[in-house]
């Protein structure tokens, strides 16, 4: 009998964890920032130019004349190394989305039973989920769908097919046993609709060697995504957990998110004891000829040596970014402004996906 990638010790890290690398994907599609594009580019480099001093950057381009050009605007702000580009075709630059989700086995997992299936001693797996375009909302998808095989190749690692459509940031741990996630999201019949919540839940265990599923309602207005958990609820650490909160009573946040706080504050580890719960605020709305946007300061990425907190212009920036500095005190915390960039429906940990160190 074939055994599960937790069976053969594997796990997903958490974020917090060592990385070996993020991977991104260069801004292309001009259908996702209609008539803006042009301000999207430099938002990359501002995320490179941090995360290339602590970890290296993977970034796919679609061709080699998408190469030549992000060479040459890399080289014009003096990034020269720690920076790897791969012609690795994209239809869009949501890498948490499309990209592999890595589990590793750690150096004092018990040694699997060894079998045909078995992995054995790989240290680093990359797991290849369907990727469907957040419920077959956005054409076409086929060369995102593809992109996890691509990057094993080139790291020369495994990749697993669970089979079935999860996208990365509709997920979170703590590295411990611990998964966040949205009823929202996982539950919604454009995604697995021949699978009930304990079968979603038991791939979960299977593939990213999770025990303990914690469950959350809805996700913020305006995305797209089905209440993707990175927009409202993050691990910090193995026992800490930042959620955002709405602090208008007639913003249409309000409720969703005061009942995400009531599960959270109820909720057990996988121990079974309570996570520390720490709030920050919402940026309040932000609108796109009329359409509400999901900006929300929970899409940072934590890398090593530095957390990415997307910024809004607005006067709880410095609060969310306060805030943060207390919970990363031995990393720098960097506000990006995302005014931009969500226009697109995405910001900051949207388009990242870590590598973890093995």
């Amino acid at each position: 009998m074939k055994q599960t990638l937790a069976q053969q010790g594997y796990r997903m890290p958490a974020e917090f964890e060592p990385h070996e690398a993020t991977w991104l994907a260069w801004p292309h599609n001009p259908e996702t920032w209609p008539g803006r594009l042009k301000f999207i580019p430099p938002i990359w480099i501002q995320m490179i130019k941090p995360l290339h001093v602590h970890e290296t950057v993977h970034v796919c381009v679609n061709d080699a004349a998408m190469e030549e050009q992000v060479q040459a605007i890399l080289k014009r702000h003096d990034i020269g190394r720690n920076v790897v580009l791969h012609q690795i075709p994209t239809n869009d630059a949501w890498a948490r989305d499309h990209n592999a989700i890595f589990v590793k086995r750690d150096t004092t997992s018990p040694k699997p039973l060894l079998n045909k299936e078995g992995l054995g001693e790989v240290a680093l797996v990359a797991t290849d989920w369907i990727f469907n375009s957040w419920g077959k909302k956005y054409g076409p998808w086929d060369l995102d769908d593809v992109v996890p095989q691509r990057a094993a190749k080139y790291l020369n690692v495994p990749f697993v097919e669970p089979g079935i459509v999860l996208e990365g940031g509709s997920i979170d741990v703590n590295g411990k046993g611990s998964l966040l996630t949205t009823e929202q999201c996982l539950l919604n019949k454009n995604r697995n609709p021949h699978l009930k919540k304990n079968e979603i839940e038991q791939y979960l265990k299977d593939y990213l060697g999770v025990s303990n599923i914690l469950w959350l309602g809805d996700g913020i207005v305006g995305d797209d995504t089905d209440g993707h958990v990175d927009d409202i609820t993050r691990f910090v650490s193995t026992d800490t957990i930042v959620t955002v909160v709405e602090e208008d009573p007639a913003d249409e946040n309000y409720k969703p998110l005061q009942d995400n706080l009531k599960r959270l504050r109820s909720m057990k580890d996988q121990d079974g004891k309570p996570f520390k719960i720490v709030t920050i605020p919402m940026p309040g709305p932000v609108e796109y000829d009329g359409t509400r946007l999901p900006a929300s300061y929970a899409n940072f990425y934590i890398a090593n040596g530095v957390v990415l907190v997307p910024t809004y212009n607005h006067a709880n920036d410095k609060r969310a970014l306060e805030t943060l500095e207390k919970l990363f005190p031995t990393r720098r915390v960097v506000g990006i402004n995302c005014v931009e960039m969500v226009w697109g429906l995405g910001a900051i940990h949207c388009v990242t996906q870590q590598q973890p160190k093995v």
